[in-house]
């Protein structure tokens, strides 16, 4: 089983932080030392994209919080004690969730040592996000179509433009990157070279 259907059983194919049920993207929760569902949570592409908001319909998003921060899962309790701290400086509401909030040492020192400057880094881990040429987040198992004729080194063929590539697997370092099986042989693409298949 990997990461993504780790996580997607452990949250029961919902967002693990507001609840949602669509557009699921697996995000790593700084400072991962090592890839794995431990590390990781499931996260809406709502959610996703509140994370860098601070407009009153991003932060009223994470009222969710109220019930999310008792999960039983110390990634999902690190992103909501993260966000709460964030958003305690203006929100009263935060403030009081924080206050009740109890994360055990080791999970304190998890979310403390962030120190938020992850958080507010220029993507927020977006850069975790694999996005095919039109910009739709891509996921283990999607199919994709090629859209451009692509020589492939070390195999003496031409993958061509049209090529349907079926359950794809991403490259957990590069978001640029999917591997998928072409003419029979497992090869790696630019997903700027893909189209999501709908």
């Amino acid at each position: 089983m990997n990461i993504t259907e780790s996580l997607l059983e452990r949250s029961e194919s919902k967002c693990e932080l507001c609840g949602g049920t669509d557009n699921f993207v697996q995000y790593s929760v700084p400072p991962e030392s090592e890839l794995s569902a431990e590390k990781c949570v499931m996260l809406c592409e709502t959610c996703l994209s509140n994370l860098e908001g601070t407009n009153d319909a991003a932060i009223n998003h994470w009222r969710c919080l109220s019930e999310s921060m008792w999960s039983p899962f110390p990634a999902v309790q690190v992103m909501a004690w993260r966000l709460l701290t964030k958003l305690s400086a203006g929100q009263p509401w935060a403030e009081d969730l924080l206050a009740t909030l109890y994360l055990d040492d080791e999970t304190l020192a998890w979310a403390q040592s962030d120190d938020g400057q992850q958080e507010n880094s220029a993507s927020l881990h977006k850069a975790d996000l694999h996005k095919d040429c039109n910009g739709v987040h891509l996921q283990n198992g999607d199919s994709v179509t090629l859209t451009k004729d692509l020589d492939v080194k070390g195999a003496n063929f031409t993958a061509k433009r049209g090529t349907a590539v079926r359950g794809i697997s991403l490259v957990a370092d590069n978001p640029e990157q999917i591997e998928g099986r072409v003419n029979g042989q497992r090869i790696v693409i630019l997903t700027k070279f893909v189209k999501k298949n709908s």
